[in-house]
């Protein structure tokens, strides 16, 4: 397709967006942001290279800017590039930042792990986010980095030897199987990422072909995948511990509707989410469904809000342990 060439939004997707976005201007602002490219983000990598450090030396090349005062580690390239020359730079090469959209840095920095901790990364490859974490955690402690496809393996691999991540395993499995493993070992996480699969809706200004894939069965697929990740995720909980659930879709069925259900059967809290992007509330009402109001301290990440990816991103606290808590509701 030319550069020209204008991508249409399938007219049930159309719908189910002007639900969402009620208001006709914030549909029409989505509508135009949506057929433009990304913006440049880069995450400089802490592991290798200090913020200042990395600023001064990519500014001598290109026009950087850092537009978060309280993470420095987000860089923006403002300057024009050629195609292929952020991923060609020698000091990505080197590992000194990971070329990653600014709405995926978030569910990390919601998370937050620290030094020490024991984290677990389930969908985790290509690896922004793993190696976001292990550079958090100062490559103290251990992260379970896990993946079902072999070539996806060797991607996040890849990843975690360039930028000198050392405190993480990376391991091939399905999902809930591993984590119903770790269940039985009674091997439980201080603190859990899962950055699921999905529909891919908020990924429409780098991957245009998502205008095409598009369709309802793949919403209502990916949302019994998440939901099943999610329940087998929370059997390898230490109680207290936490777990971000995300994606980078704006369908409730695979956001609010998931987060919904995983209120109502277990002995979790959802916690308000505070980040450096502007985010809305999760919607509490859907296809006639009324839904858990604390869905509303969820953050909806919308491309229109922040020159960004669309993003959704919950976090939870488990409050009890699920055997004991199973055993009190049987």
């Amino acid at each position: 397709m030319g550069n020209n060439y204008k991508w249409k939004m399938k007219p049930l997707f159309e719908e189910r967006m002007r639900e969402l976005l009620r208001d006709e201007g914030d549909f029409n602002e989505f509508e135009k942001i949506i057929h433009t490219s990304p913006l440049r983000f880069i995450r400089c990598n802490t592991l290798k290279i200090s913020c200042d450090e990395l600023f001064k030396r990519l500014n001598n090349k290109w026009k950087v800017v850092q537009p978060f005062r309280n993470h420095g580690e987000i860089m923006l390239v403002e300057s024009e590039l050629l195609p292929g020359e952020l991923g060609n730079a020698i000091e990505h090469l080197l590992g000194y930042y990971y070329v990653q959209e600014v709405s995926s840095m978030m569910s990390v920095l919601a998370l937050n792990p620290k030094p020490g901790e024991f984290v677990l990364d389930l969908c985790a490859s290509p690896g922004s986010k793993t190696t976001q974490m292990a550079a958090t955690m100062k490559n103290e402690g251990t992260i379970i980095a896990n993946d079902i496809k072999l070539d996806r393996i060797k991607i996040l691999s890849a990843n975690l030897e360039r930028c000198g991540v050392m405190n993480c395993i990376a391991v091939r499995n399905d999902g809930a199987g591993l984590c119903e493993r770790f269940a039985k070992q009674n091997f439980k996480f201080d603190k859990i990422l899962l950055d699921a699969p999905c529909s891919g809706e908020g990924t429409l200004r780098s991957s245009p072909k998502t205008f095409l894939m598009w369709n309802y069965k793949i919403v209502k697929k990916f949302s019994r995948e998440q939901r099943r990740l999610f329940i087998s995720a929370l059997k390898c909980l230490k109680v207290g511990g936490e777990i971000v659930y995300s994606t980078c879709t704006h369908s409730p069925e695979e956001n609010e509707e998931v987060v919904d259900f995983i209120l109502k059967k277990f002995p979790v809290d959802v916690e308000k989410v505070i980040l450096p992007l502007k985010c809305r509330s999760g919607v509490v009402n859907w296809g006639g469904k009324n839904i858990d109001n604390n869905v509303e301290k969820c953050c909806r990440i919308y491309p229109q809000d922040n020159d960004s990816e669309g993003f959704f991103i919950a976090k939870f606290k488990l409050l009890e342990d699920l055997e004991s808590f199973r055993g009190k509701n049987d």
